[in-house]
């Protein structure tokens, strides 16, 4: 699992908004220096992200909370939103070369319907499995 802590900050029916700042975790990490996430952060200069999760603990606004998403979720989204459309980006682009070689604008409209095709794809995916990739609240943090 791979857990942030966060702050409630505002309720929405049966969820809540979780704010989280991931530059804090930078800090103590040995890859720092060939880090994406820590490029990321000094970016975004630890601004704070906020994502909307299922109050199954009956968290409050002001609560302290440990959210996490499972690493083969987070795997398999990842696939799904980078490896499809330019899986479909590709094969449009081959597909084009194929049908008209030596031309390279029938190989540009189809690689551009294939990535729009994969863009489609993972939409549709994502509205049907979304509850398995969604960040789960993991337990609220006693504050003294």
């Amino acid at each position: 699992m791979i857990s942030e802590r966060g702050r409630v900050v505002a309720e929405k029916g049966d969820q809540v908004w979780v704010q989280t700042i991931r530059e804090t975790a930078c800090q103590s990490c040995s890859a720092r220096q060939g880090c994406g996430q820590r490029a990321l952060a000094s970016v975004t200069s630890g601004r704070a992200n906020q994502i909307l999760v299922e109050n199954h603990l009956n968290a409050r606004v002001g609560d302290e909370v440990t959210v996490s998403i499972s690493e083969s979720a987070l795997l398999h989204a990842s696939l799904w939103v980078y490896a499809v459309p330019l899986s479909a980006l590709v094969t449009g682009a081959v597909l084009g070369q194929q049908l008209a070689p030596g031309s390279d604008s029938l190989a540009i409209v189809l690689a551009s319907l294939g990535l729009g095709l994969g863009f489609w794809l993972v939409s549709r995916h994502q509205r049907t499995a979304s509850s398995r990739f969604q960040p789960r609240l993991q337990g609220i943090e006693n504050l003294p």
